[in-house]
């Protein structure tokens, strides 16, 4: 697989916290000290690394490492527009396969392009070739020692008439939830979350965390507030479902800045 500018970028990027220094590579089990684990991320642009060019669009893996412990590093390998099929199509489920280590874990979230059904590239149906490619994530990971984690897509921006937050992604959060309850995984169900945090929000306070500009009306990818917010769930969910121990996971109560957000160049 040949990797364009930006995807290496990605891989060289992918376990630094982008607002504060990452911490070094793994201490070697000869100096009696554990390896460092890693947080592997699978998804799409609702996480992604985002760059200068698409700045403030934010992808909540970017602000994940504030809610997380130096000694779990997160290499987030989302990428924008893709499925669970078209990530696996491309060869990048086995990039992270061959990088996954005993303890290590995979952080997995797929929903928005999987139900493109014009696109046969990225469709999946929900109940049949959805599972069956997460399953292929799942699978992956526990041959090589490292524990798999499901997480629901987190929703859109969408109300009703009524000011009512909306669901936009039918069957795909049932389908996980079933697909982790069968195979015995870990899940983050961040699309239940996510929608009740716009619903206490409403229809107007829920713009300040979506990709609003003067230039357009994103109601999909967050700006550096929302990509926050939703990194604190993934976190949340991570330490009460015991996925990372309580000391993993860091300043859950506390407020992050902006700041912190930062985009480099492609």
């Amino acid at each position: 697989m040949t990797l364009t500018r930006r995807q290496v970028t990605t891989v060289a990027l992918a376990a630094v916290p982008l607002a504060v220094a990452a911490t070094g590579p793994a201490v070697a089990a000869s100096q009696g000290r554990p390896r460092e684990r890693t947080l592997y991320i699978a998804g799409d642009s609702t996480a992604a690394q985002k760059y200068a060019d698409a700045a403030p669009e934010t992808g909540w893996g970017m602000a994940l490492p504030f809610f997380l412990h130096d000694r779990l590093a997160v290499s987030n390998h989302a990428v924008n527009g893709r499925s669970s099929k078209s990530f696996i199509d491309e060869g990048r489920l086995d990039v992270v396969l061959a990088a996954l280590r005993p303890g290590d874990l995979l952080l997995v979230q797929f929903g928005h392009n999987d139900s493109k059904i014009a696109d046969p590239t990225r469709y999946t149906e929900p109940w049949t070739t959805y599972q069956d490619c997460l399953r292929q994530y799942v699978d992956g990971a526990r041959a090589r020692g490292a524990r798999p984690v499901l997480a629901t897509s987190v929703e859109r921006r969408k109300f009703d008439a009524d000011g009512n937050a909306v669901g936009t992604h039918g069957d795909y959060p049932p389908a996980v939830r079933a697909l982790a309850e069968e195979e015995g995984v870990a899940l983050l169900d961040i699309q239940a979350l996510s929608i009740a945090l716009w619903q206490e929000l409403g229809v107007e306070e829920t713009k300040k965390y979506f990709n609003w500009t003067d230039a357009e009306q994103d109601n999909t990818h967050f700006n550096p507030p929302g990509a926050i917010a939703v990194a604190r769930m993934v976190a949340g969910e991570l330490s009460r479902r015991r996925v990372v121990g309580r000391r993993d996971a860091r300043r859950l109560d506390e407020v992050i800045p902006e700041s912190w957000i930062s985009w480099p160049e492609v």
